[in-house]
């Protein structure tokens, strides 16, 4: 199952891929990663998915990541007697505490935490931002506002408030019992909604305590504005463009994403970008121009993965969907630009001796005929800043952790395997070479460089780098390391 790319794809499950069947064939199509949404489906259906993962896993002999993505709290009007009004342009309207059915002048907003945020001249928007609105006059309990952008607005319809930080944890009370779930089956990677502030994922870790990985979801300009200090304590990124196009104006999505992206790529830790990436091919064989171009253009920024929402968890064509973004980054791949430009962009921050081995083993890759770079980790670190290179020769991450093979799965350009534990360096240079032979990316008339870390088994002690041929009998008979 070598892929012919190093980016990274995440499909969402749902009911069009419930099936063993399904889901394995989007795995051959190209699925690395499975997202399950804690939004959709009881826990019984989660797990469920989670075991089917599981199962293709074993029988495919092949890592597989599993991103659980939790709701984050859901901010919503009430209901109206009439279930639908038409707000018109320069009309007032009130948002209030009032339980009673709203009409076309005023409607329940259950959440105090937004009335004591609010301040005059802030921006409500409704229903994904069809809706927006401006506060004339605010108090403890009401919101008096004027339509700048009318519309129909109905029952339990969203409400954003970009303007501010509001008083709201991330995690709701139903976000702690699906964390603890989702962590009990085994997950990899938990994805967190609604962050504003890097306390909302240091809450998260701590509930997680090492059981998973923690995305961080940007997805609100308070997080953008905040980014830095949310990203040093996050083990991966999510650029959650649908809910930032709501809160944000459309045209400053792209600049943020590519600058998140380049942030994310500068200290290596993993970055996905998501939302709308092939949304016509729910009901389409075929995406739009604009679409691919969209998932060429992340490849080309150097992320390390993009995914797939309701294209593979509901549309009539999740298959067509994982295939034809497994092809989009095939041929961006082979694009001599796409070297040029990746090339371009790489940093050179080397302060470490893992950071310094690892840009050597990437320089000296790419600048002989060596058929893959080789890394021994056990945490995952130092395959993770093998990756941030962004090498333009394969990847092999040997790790004897399961665990962190699977989290690995969503990292640019890793071909993880699951290895037996070794205590000597020569023995780590065979499995290495077998593991590179096993796969298809050497032969035995070639050499690759191995990496690794003495003493074994101890995260972050990479310290050693070695050119090495794939032929056992010559490593065997080379001198000793």
């Amino acid at each position: 199952m070598r892929r012919q790319r190093s980016l990274k794809i995440v499909a969402t499950l749902g009911p069009a891929s419930s099936t063993y069947e399904t889901i394995r064939a989007l795995f051959e199509a190209g699925a690395d990663v499975f997202r399950l949404n804690m939004s959709h489906g009881a826990h019984e259906d989660i797990r469920e998915k989670h075991q089917i993962i599981r199962d293709i896993e074993r029988d495919l002999g092949r890592p597989i990541g599993i991103l659980a993505d939790l709701q984050g709290p859901k901010l919503r009007c009430g209901v109206f007697a009439n279930e639908v009004e038409t707000l018109i342009e320069g009309q007032e309207f009130r948002f209030d505490l009032d339980t009673d059915e709203g009409d076309a002048t005023r409607v329940n907003l259950p959440h105090k935490e937004i009335f004591d945020a609010l301040k005059q001249n802030a921006t409500l928007l409704v229903n994904d931002g069809k809706i927006r609105l401006r506060v004339k006059d605010c108090g403890a309990d009401y919101a008096t506002c004027l339509v700048e952008v009318g519309g129909e607005i109905s029952n339990r319809k969203g409400v954003n408030v970009p303007d501010v930080i509001l008083p709201v944890a991330a995690l709701s009370p139903k976000d702690k019992k699906d964390l603890e779930f989702a962590c009990g089956l085994g997950v990899d990677w938990l994805a967190l909604s609604f962050v504003q502030r890097p306390e909302d994922v240091t809450e998260a870790r701590e509930l997680a305590d090492g059981r998973a990985a923690i995305i961080s979801k940007i997805e609100k300009p308070t997080a953008v504005d905040d980014f830095d200090s949310i990203l040093a304590v996050s083990d991966g990124i999510m650029v959650a463009r649908g809910d930032l196009g709501v809160e944000l104006p459309v045209h400053a999505v792209p600049p943020i994403q590519k600058r998140l992206i380049r942030k994310c790529r500068a200290v290596g830790k993993p970055v996905i970008v998501a939302t709308q990436m092939m949304e016509s091919m729910i009901e389409s064989p075929v995406p739009t121009r604009a679409e691919v171009s969209d998932v060429a253009t992340a490849i080309y920024e150097g992320a390390d993965a993009v995914m797939l929402s309701a294209e593979s968890a509901m549309g009539d064509y999740a298959f067509e969907a994982v295939s034809t973004m497994n092809n989009v980054a095939v041929e961006v791949e082979s694009d001599p630009n796409y070297l040029k430009v990746i090339a371009a962009s790489r940093t050179r921050s080397s302060t470490t001796v893992p950071e310094a081995i690892t840009l050597a083993a990437r320089e000296i890759a790419e600048s002989t005929e060596i058929k893959a770079i080789c890394c021994f980790t056990e945490s995952g670190s130092t395959a993770v800043l093998v990756s941030r290179e962004k090498a333009m020769v394969p990847i092999i991450a040997l790790t004897p952790n399961v665990g962190t093979a699977r989290r690995l799965s969503l990292v640019w350009g890793l071909h993880t395997v699951v290895t037996n534990e070794v205590a000597r360096f020569k023995l780590a240079v065979v499995s290495a070479a077998r593991a590179a032979r096993t796969y298809g990316f050497a032969s035995e008339d070639d050499k690759i460089v191995v990496i690794a870390g003495v003493p074994f088994n101890t995260a972050g002690s990479t310290n050693i780098l070695r050119v090495a041929p794939v032929d056992e009998k010559l490593i065997y008979d080379s001198e000793a390391e």
